[in-house]
Order: C-alpha cells, then sequence, then structure tokens
C-alpha cells in the first residue's frame, strides 16, 4: 500500500497497543514503525528488473521483521524511561507496528515475499488497490480523534475495527465477483485457467479478471451491481511465442517468478534496436502497465540479453488520458451500463476478439 496508509496503520497499532502507557509517543513511534519497510525504495540494485522484484523482499519478511522487533524491544525495556512496560508489552507493540505492514501488502497485487528467505514466491491475495481512499480514511479517522481526544488506546482501536471491517467488506466482494464471473468461464472451459481477480484503481465496487488460456490472455470487468448481467471477455495476444527467448536469460526468469504467467513478450524497436519486452500484466489496467522491462536486444541476428534492463511505459495505448479512463471507470462503479470496455484503450493489434458492444 502507499506510504500514508502504512503509516497511518502503523500509527493506529501502536496507539492500540501502547496508547494507555504512552499516549500519542505510541502513536508517533508506531507510524515510523509503520513506513520503515517500505525504505527498501531507495536501494538501487543496478537494474529494473532486479529493483521490482526485490522490493517487498527482505525487508518484508516475517522472519526478518520479527527478529527485528526483538531487538528492538530488548533495547527499548532496557534503555526507554517509561519503566512501567513489560518486555512482553514492547515484543507486541514492535511486532504488530512492523509485521502489519508486509501483511497489508499481500493483500494487493503486487506480491511480498512474506517468508525470505525460503524459495518461495511472493504471495499476495488482493482485496484492495494499492491506494484505497476508504480504508486510508477510517485509519485516519481513528487517529485524528486519538491527537485530539484523551482516550489515544480506544479511538485508535476504533480506527482499526473499522479498516478491518472494510477489509472484510472487501473480501466479500471479491468472492461475489468470482462466484458471478464462473459461469461465463465455464462456458469457455476456463474453470481451471490460471487467473488473477483484483479491485481496479481506488474502489472495490468493480473488479478486473485476468485469465490466461495458452498464447492469450481474457480480460474482463465485474461490478457487484451488476445484477444479472453475464460479465463481458475481451481476448488479448500474450506473445508467447517469445518466451523461450525471455525464459532463456536470468531477468526473464526472475520476472516468471514474479509474476508467474501473467506476462506479456513483444519485440520492438527501442533505441534504434529490436529489443524482446516482458510486461507484467497484473500491474496497472489494460493500456496503462507501467512495469514493462527490456530483456534482451538483437546483435548481428543473435540475441544478446541487456546489461541493464530498463522500465518502460507502455506505448500500446488506444487513449492515453488516464484521467478519462478514471472517469469512465466511476460511471461504471454503480452497474453495468455505461459498459466499460478494456480494449477501449488497447490499441487494435494486440486485440484478438472483443464483443461488438465495445
Amino acid at each position: 500500500m502507499d506510504s500514508l496508509t502504512q503509516a497511518a496503520l502503523g500509527a493506529a497499532v501502536g496507539g492500540a497497543v501502547l496508547g494507555r502507557r504512552l499516549g500519542r509517543k505510541a502513536v508517533l513511534l508506531g507510524a515510523l514503525l509503520g513506513t520503515l519497510p517500505d525504505l527498501d525504495v531507495v536501494l538501487d540494485y543496478g537494474d529494473a528488473v532486479a529493483n521490482v522484484t526485490e522490493h517487498r523482499g527482505v525487508s518484508h519478511s516475517l522472519f526478518v521483521l520479527t527478529g527485528l522487533a526483538s531487538l528492538l524491544a530488548l533495547l527499548f525495556r532496557r534503555f526507554a524511561p517509561a519503566r512501567n512496560i513489560s518486555l512482553g508489552r514492547w515484543w507486541a507493540f514492535f511486532v504488530l507496528c512492523l509485521v502489519s505492514h508486509p501483511l497489508l501488502d499481500a493483500l494487493t497485487t503486487y506480491g511480498t515475499q512474506l517468508w525470505w528467505p525460503l524459495d518461495t514466491g511472493p504471495s499476495a491475495y488482493p482485496i484492495v488497490f494499492i491506494i484505497d481512499p476508504l480504508y486510508t480514511l477510517a485509519l485516519l479517522g481513528g487517529l485524528l480523534a486519538a491527537l485530539v481526544g484523551p482516550r489515544v488506546r480506544r479511538a485508535c482501536a476504533w480506527g482499526l475495527a473499522l479498516s478491518c471491517a472494510y477489509l472484510l467488506f472487501a473480501t466479500g466482494a471479491k468472492l461475489t465477483v468470482e462466484r458471478h464471473l464462473a459461469p461465463a468461464l465455464a462456458a469457455r472451459g476456463l474453470e481451471s485457467a490460471p487467473r488473477l481477480v483484483q479491485p481496479t484503481p481506488f474502489n472495490t465496487l468493480v473488479w478486473r479478471a485476468t485469465v490466461i488460456e495458452g498464447d492469450d490472455h481474457y480480460e474482463a470487468l465485474v461490478g457487484l451491481f451488476d445484477g444479472a448481467t453475464e460479465p463481458t471477455l475481451e481476448r488479448y495476444r500474450r506473445g508467447v511465442e517469445w518466451q523461450p527467448l525471455a525464459l532463456s536469460h536470468p531477468r526473464g526468469e526472475r520476472l516468471a517468478w514474479f509474476a508467474g504467467p501473467f506476462l506479456r513478450y513483444e519485440v520492438r524497436a527501442h533505441q534504434g534496436q529490436e529489443t524482446l519486452i516482458a510486461t507484467d500484466l497484473r500491474l496497472g489496467f489494460p493500456g496503462f502497465h507501467p512495469f514493462a522491462f527490456t530483456l534482451a536486444t538483437r546483435e548481428g541476428g543473435t540475441w544478446q540479453p541487456v546489461l541493464v534492463s530498463e522500465q518502460l511505459a507502455s506505448p500500446y495505448q488506444a487513449n492515453g488520458d488516464r484521467r478519462q479512463a478514471l472517469r469512465r471507470l466511476a460511471s461504471r462503479l454503480w452497474g453495468p451500463e455505461p459498459p466499460l470496455c478494456t480494449s477501449h484503450f488497447v490499441t487494435a493489434e494486440w486485440i484478438v476478439e472483443a464483443p461488438s458492444h465495445c
């Protein structure tokens, strides 16, 4: 999630655990701890693929953060002026403030390496977008009450309760959307196909489903208020003819580990050379995929891995106005009319199949 939300979550957790003993100091210290894991963004691994896939890595590991919390608890129990706080209470404070950060991140699409250094892929169960105003406002409301009122602990606890209730609503919304989507997938024989269902930007009322089928992938937008309207499935090319070349290089393998099958491959001119590019289809929105990476270039008929991978913006936008896209999405929140098709934002060269109303 964004830094403001993570700071608010850490502050609310800190106030709920030690607000009665430390007052507003617990809120401020919690806010600092809540943003601490994201300091890994200042690290430059010298390569765009490495920078993206190493983010939410070691600094988001439950093992690492629990160890750090234990060390901080020992130090504060020994040196903090507040002598009436037990070691167990300090430990709960630091663990909860730190660990709540990656656990919330794991509820977004990006993927969080909760179990680093174990050889497991990133964890992701997306029920909220990386910026969700309603979730953040629930936390900020409790914090505001804590900062101006006398009962810090109670106010922070209410903020946490409201934000958790919103996450429960988002979970129910996801399950509802998946049930609504199931008949449309079954009609195409896609029941067992890899798929990702995630909220569209800034809301939990309209969800985006991405389904992989061989050389192609499907996109669908499904709303909570769609009623009996069947989801519209739009089909796109993935360029899998370039996948073996991509996977023959370490960066391509790393991206496949990071994004799974949700990758699109293409060759296009970049800086005067034929360049193999992989795009993460999970992140962003069709037509607005910001995570595209150079993997290899063709020189003298031979493909060579790039020395340093670059991150590129997708040029394949039929309509590059993000504000217009958000306006159209906002009009779609309360029902299937007016219809919103993802292919509206994608150039025709990638579209395999789109319904006539699109």
